[in-house]
């Protein structure tokens, strides 16, 4: 578990200093808002078609893992659905999203 006492904060001053040198880096320069705009929210792209049939199955899990999913609120199962979505797609075992 994380000691939150033991977290060091960055002064105003220090802060600022990280931002300047962060902008001074042309690799690293913030995204422009045509940029941003281009982003679509993961969960829709992860969540499958409406119409996608259903299966339901019985599964084990460890008690502290659902309870993670959970405290999301409503609609946690699909959260689980799309973990095991974007587990299936990084490996290549389902096709990107468009």
């Amino acid at each position: 578990m994380l000691d939150k006492s033991k977290i060091i904060f960055s002064t105003p001053e220090e802060d600022a200093s990280i931002t300047a040198a962060a902008l001074s880096d042309p690799d690293a320069l913030p995204m422009t808002e045509e940029q941003l705009a281009q982003f679509r929210p993961w969960r829709l792209r992860l969540l499958p078609p409406a119409d996608a049939p259903k299966v339901k199955i019985s599964i084990d899990y460890d008690v502290d893992l659902i309870d993670v999913f959970k405290r999301t609120g409503e609609g946690w199962e699909l959260g689980i659905n799309a973990v095991l979505r974007e587990w299936a797609i990084r490996r290549g075992y389902l096709p990107y999203p468009d």
